[in-house]
């Protein structure tokens, strides 16, 4: 079912949204990949405050590459969403409510985001020039010395993704795997 929804994530919204729902978000969503989080798990673990509110919040695991001329953004592909495993738990009890990756998640991590009714979006891989014509902004706010990997603020309109897991824990990588 193709459903639309605005950031920031509301528990209603969270609430209804399952597992294989097409979605197509609207507003503001934080581009963080590897580099980022580690910085920013450090920076929590320190007791500094963090660049960006997490409250409600989606992060996009991607680094895109640099925009041509007259374009906002690069390519803008999902990474593997994995590699941000260790740090996500942490940033999930802060009030982060998405992520938008690639790939599966660990079983860990899924019973965080049931723990705080959190959603993990899949974007399609491969498809980084289609995804930057849904980013309409992009300003980088913090760590600008890492390059791609900095975390962007984005506008999207109509950014499409899928529900891969859902604020409950269906995982629809284990549904697909059942039906085969």
């Amino acid at each position: 079912m193709d459903k639309y929804i605005k950031t920031p994530l509301t528990k209603e919204q969270l609430t209804n949204l399952n597992a294989g729902d097409y979605v197509y978000i609207t507003g503001i969503i934080y581009s963080a990949r590897d580099a980022a989080h580690k910085r920013l798990y450090e920076a929590l673990m320190k007791g500094e405050e963090l660049p960006f509110s997490l409250k409600d919040n989606i992060i996009y695991y991607m680094g895109p590459s640099p925009a041509r001329i007259g374009q906002v953004i690069g390519s803008a592909g999902p990474t593997t969403a994995s590699r941000m495993d260790k740090y996500t738990p942490r940033l999930l009890d802060l009030g982060l409510s998405g992520m938008i990756g690639k790939g599966t998640r660990s079983r860990e991590l899924i019973e965080s985001m049931v723990k705080n009714r959190a959603i993990y979006f899949a974007a399609t891989g491969g498809a980084g020039a289609l995804l930057s014509k849904c980013i309409k902004k992009s300003k980088v706010i913090a760590y600008e010395d890492l390059g791609t990997e900095a975390i962007h603020e984005l506008y999207v309109e109509n950014f499409p993704v899928i529900v891969a897991i859902d604020a409950q824990g269906n995982n629809l990588y284990e549904m697909n795997a059942q039906i085969s």
